[in-house]
């Protein structure tokens, strides 16, 4: 099984939904000649040609907008926002056009579209190429929302995101992009050619939405996460001690609450983790799904690691990442709760 780093996993998904469906179309920013800042889709244009693969001007609002025109005459567009961050200028399109589309036309349009966007920090980009926005479209009624922690889980979404007759919300944790990152900054970086979740099987494949995945077992706590936090709580159990159990949600909205209730319900003990700030982040809608549902089994109170309340600092990027230190102390305290 070949191995491949998380931005060939996007382009071998998007290679393979386009080699099968004349529909699927990939735009945005950069994306066609030049293969994407990122270089998610070097390669695409010059096999599929200008009409399925092309260049858009920089305007957000436009590219979702035209996304969404596609989609309802029976397109699949996948497109992409440079960096979630430039995301706001298109969140009315997505919002209102792209969520709302199928229930204000009642099933007579759909909207079978993909929204790429690169996410999070660790990557110095500071405030403006560094924030993790999903809570504000887990809050919207009719989209998806995905993010995947490795780059078979990352091909695998992506070609369930594109065959999904709905919106769907795809965000890639730039950080994972060459390997995975356990918060240890000043250490070297893995590939993921050395992990096993570098294997991505070739052709065609899905991962459900709506499915999550216990990457660790442990019986003392439960860690919900997702994305490049999954590689911090890995870190951070293995560092504190404590005999943790990692769930990756992988798709944040549709939920897998049976896998978590499940996991809090014989650890008895939950910490949610995020990189995104913690007020009104995805982390409370966590805490409150499993105060209501796991509230006998508990043996103390539910804890948040996240981003600080603040812009994403430059100078002080490490002090602002949720790191396994961190981490590892907040399940410390966790446990140490009679």
């Amino acid at each position: 099984m070949p191995r491949m780093t998380m931005i060939e996993a996007i382009r071998d998904a998007l290679d393979v939904a386009m080699g099968a469906d004349p529909k699927v179309v990939v735009f945005g920013e950069d994306v066609g000649y030049f293969g994407g800042v990122f270089r998610c889709t070097a390669g695409l244009q010059a096999k599929y040609g200008k009409t399925r693969c092309f260049d858009t001007p920089i305007n957000e609002s436009g590219i979702v907008g035209a996304g969404i025109g596609m989609a309802a005459y029976g397109l699949r567009p996948v497109v992409e926002i440079q960096f979630a961050d430039y995301m706001y200028p298109a969140y009315d399109q997505i919002v209102s056009e792209a969520a709302r589309l199928r229930y204000r036309s009642a099933g007579e349009f759909t909207c079978p579209m993909v929204v790429r966007m690169p996410t999070g920090g660790g990557i110095f980009g500071g405030q403006t190429h560094s924030q993790s926005p999903e809570a504000l479209f887990t809050h919207v009624t009719g989209l998806k929302t995905v993010v995947p922690s490795n780059p078979h889980d990352a091909k695998g979404l992506l070609l369930a995101a594109i065959e999904d007759p709905d919106p769907v919300i795809f965000m890639e944790p730039k950080r994972l992009y060459n390997g995975p990152f356990d918060g240890h900054h000043d250490r070297p970086v893995t590939a993921w050619k050395a992990h096993e979740l570098g294997e991505v099987p070739e052709g065609h494949y899905t991962v459900p939405l709506a499915r999550a995945v216990v990457r660790r077992p442990g019986r003392a706590a439960t860690v919900l996460t997702y994305g490049t936090m999954v590689h911090v709580a890995l870190a951070a159990a293995q560092e504190s001690g404590v005999d943790a159990e990692v769930i990756d949600l992988r798709t944040l909205l549709p939920l897998d609450l049976d896998t978590i209730v499940a996991s809090v319900r014989q650890t008895g003990r939950c910490l949610v983790l995020h990189e995104a700030t913690l007020t009104s982040g995805f982390g409370a809608e966590l805490v409150a799904l499993v105060q209501a549902e796991c509230f006998w089994q508990l043996e103390a109170p539910i804890r948040r690691v996240a981003g600080w309340d603040t812009p994403y600092p430059h100078a002080h990027e490490w002090s602002y990442f949720p790191g396994p230190a961190r981490v590892a102390e907040a399940l410390r305290q966790l446990v140490e709760v009679a």
